[in-house]
């Protein structure tokens, strides 16, 4: 006799149709992000002040954030550019113009002297030959060269005349050489007259006539080097670095008068003028997106069910965003209500201890991060920068204390023992933080920090004891400390199996242990199958007597009774166990275990004798096999097999380790061909995993019963 299906809704089908689609884990990240920009808005958008020219400031104003001070920049630039003096360069072409000048006048007179003494008329007038050397130099030349000068190199002899054009190149070049300044010509010009007097091979009046000469030549040969100038000018203005109004600098302090400078200043950050505040928008939105982008990573590398359920995605949102409330309250009670420590009394880490119970420690470590990160943002208002980083350290110190002492939880009395070193941990960082900031606190006050950090724990602890059955139910939860409590035998189920059907329990306690061990091995939750398996058989306490690991030697209640009569009760057990399982409002997935364990397997045996006793009439095979449904999930088909392995080892007459494993073997294909597996995704990898496990755990259970061949076999 087959025994319908619980009825669902057509609502309760949509939604589950609708929470399984892709786009909602989209839906769940985008509201959660526009959920962080709005609560982190006012703490990075600066506030608009009415501030006037020349008039006191009613409050110390600082910079909420980094601007550059652009009109200050291009000032200190102007300043550096100036301070640049024009480059000169030493231009060497003027030496070699002026020593071949100084040539050029000595070639001329030597012609005119040569021209004389080949002349075989009556000699010229010295006037004469002055003005024929005249006529055939420059216009400059002859300006500075005076006659006298001329006259005496005409008529000197010619060994003089020789050594004062040795002397004069000599001094013109080595003077010219050096650069030469317009404000050191006549320094230049004085020291080459002093280097010509030195020369004491010449007479009195040859030295002055060339002083007159190297005089006239010397000029300055220093000129404007306009690219050196461009260039240093151009690297001055580039050394200096942009002027900034930094964040939480004090542009205006209460009382004073308000000038021109500080009013652009104040206008540069954005406090008083809208439109110029556009960049925070955009800053904060970045920010957001990367931290979505973070929580996106980690959980989908998670390897935990938030991962792939959106119930439990959802789930983990919710909690993320009751501590984003709760860390917003008190970041604004810590600035409106002047109490020393209110600000620590914060219990982020209930969100840490909730998400290390009900998902993963890892996933509850890097929240833990993202909650530090926007908790400095949320307590950035009495701080110079966007992020309060006393704060943020207070939250991620205290969160990761109560990971570490829950991983190993189950209990409230264990989450309490937690809490406590969440105190301990709080108190020590505030502490810690005090002396850092070399804050002067006499006793009284030292003790609100202290009960701050007490609150921050008591309040974690309760909220964790407190919410987390009530998210365990709404959600679906099977957390870790939910399944080790429903693991203990003082539960009352597990009790109630004990005491009605003790071979039923000894039965589940070796069936959980094949299916832990079985699941382990393919990566999925031990501990979920060994406790399904627990409770798998509960429905066979309602005639526990009918089930053969219940029944004393020679007391089979089946041998009176017909074999559909007999398939009727021992079908019936799997559902009457989760019709318990829901009374005590036990998992969906224990439920599940109870009602899929068997799937739609054939009762052979009463199918066949019931074939036997009618012979005539024609047996239909379906009234003898289960209704289902067949197995959904990995687990549930480890434990179905584990439920028959040990059931027929148990049976097994001298098992030997070969029996063993060609029993589980032959079981494990039975179910295969009958199509068993086939909703549950199990691959021949895995199911020949699953038999070696189960063949490796039952030679250790078994191994007093099990007889081993001789070697001589």
């Amino acid at each position: 006799m087959e025994e319908d299906k619980p009825k669902v809704s057509a609502p309760k089908k949509w939604w589950r149709k609708i929470k399984q689609q892709p786009y909602i884990r989209t839906v769940i990240y985008t509201i959660l992000g526009l959920i962080m920009y709005g609560m982190m808005l006012d703490n990075i958008i600066p506030e608009q002040l009415e501030v006037n020219l020349s008039e006191p400031a009613e409050q110390d104003i600082r910079a909420p954030m980094t601007v550059e001070n652009r009109v200050a920049t291009e000032q200190r630039r102007t300043e550096a550019v100036g301070a640049v003096e024009s480059q000169m360069k030493h231009n060497r072409q003027y030496e070699e113009d002026r020593v071949q000048q100084v040539n050029d006048i000595f070639t001329v007179i030597r012609l005119e002297r040569e021209q004389e003494a080949d002349e075989e008329e009556e000699a010229p007038s010295i006037s004469d030959q002055i003005e024929n050397v005249r006529s055939d130099l420059s216009s400059s030349t002859n300006a500075d060269l005076s006659d006298e000068a001329l006259e005496v190199l005409l008529t000197t002899s010619d060994y003089q005349f020789q050594a004062a054009q040795e002397a004069a190149v000599n001094t013109v070049h080595e003077t010219m050489s050096e650069p030469i300044k317009v404000g050191d010509l006549q320094e230049a010009k004085q020291n080459a007259e002093n280097q010509i007097a030195e020369v004491t091979s010449l007479s009195p009046d040859v030295r002055e006539a060339i002083s007159n000469v190297v005089d006239l030549a010397i000029v300055f040969n220093v000129t404007y080097d306009a690219e050196t100038t461009q260039r240093l000018r151009q690297e001055a203005a580039d050394s200096i670095d942009p002027v900034l109004i930094r964040e939480g600098e004090l542009i205006v302090k209460a009382g004073d008068l308000v000038t021109y400078e500080m009013y652009e200043q104040l206008r540069l950050v954005g406090l008083l003028d809208e439109a110029t505040v556009v960049f925070p928008y955009i800053g904060l939105a970045l920010f957001v997106f990367i931290l979505i982008g973070m929580l996106v990573y980690f959980l989908n590398d998670s390897h935990t069910t938030v991962a792939t359920n959106n119930s439990h995605l959802l789930m983990f949102s919710i909690v993320f965003v009751v501590i984003l409330v709760l860390m917003k309250l008190y970041s604004y009670l810590e600035s409106l209500i002047s109490l020393p420590g209110i600000g620590f009394a914060v219990p982020a880490a209930a969100g840490a201890m909730l998400l290390t119970l009900l998902l993963h420690p890892k996933i509850a470590i890097v929240t833990s991060f993202l909650f530090a990160i926007i908790g400095s943002v949320f307590y950035n208002h009495d701080s110079s920068s966007t992020f309060a980083f006393m704060y943020g350290f207070y939250i991620l110190v205290g969160s990761l204390t109560g990971i570490y002492f829950l991983k190993q939880s189950n209990k409230a009395t264990r989450i309490l023992k937690a809490g406590f070193f969440v105190l301990c941990a709080n108190s020590l960082t505030v502490l810690s933080i005090l002396l850092m900031k070399s804050i002067y606190l006499n006793w009284v006050e030292l003790s609100f920090y202290f009960l701050a950090a007490f609150l921050a724990a008591f309040v974690a602890s309760v909220l964790t004891i407190g919410l987390l059955p009530f998210i365990e139910t709404g959600f679906g939860i099977l957390s870790t400390a939910r399944l080790i409590e429903l693991s203990s035998p003082n539960h009352p189920l597990l009790r109630k199996i004990l005491t009605e059907a003790p071979g039923t329990y000894h039965h589940s306690v070796v069936v959980g242990n094949l299916a832990e061990a079985a699941c382990e091995t393919l990566g999925e939750n031990g501990l979920l199958a060994r406790v399904g398996a627990y409770y798998h058989d509960l429905g066979k306490t309602r005639r526990p007597r009918f089930f053969i690991e219940n029944q004393l030697k020679g007391d089979n209640p089946h041998d009176k009774i017909s074999p559909q009569l007999s398939k009727t009760i021992i079908i019936s057990h799997p559902y009457d166990g989760a019709d318990l399982l829901r009374q005590h409002k036990m998992p969906r997935e224990i439920i599940d275990i109870a009602e899929q364990h068997h799937g739609t397997s054939l009762l052979k045996f009463f199918y066949y004798k019931a074939k036997q006793d009618d012979e005539k009439q024609h047996v239909p095979e379906s009234q003898f096999r289960y209704p289902g449904p067949k197995p959904q999930t990995k687990v549930t088909s480890i434990i179905s097999i584990a439920d028959s392995v040990e059931a027929a080892v148990r049976s097994m007459q001298k098992p030997t380790p070969d029996k063993v494993e060609q029993l589980v073997d032959k079981i494990i294909k039975d179910k295969l061909e009958d199509g068993q597996f086939d909703e549950s995704d199990l691959t021949l990898k895995e199911l020949n995993q699953i038999k070696l496990s189960m063949c490796e755990t039952l030679n250790g259970t078994f191994h007093q019963r099990i007889e081993y061949p001789d070697d001589d076999d």
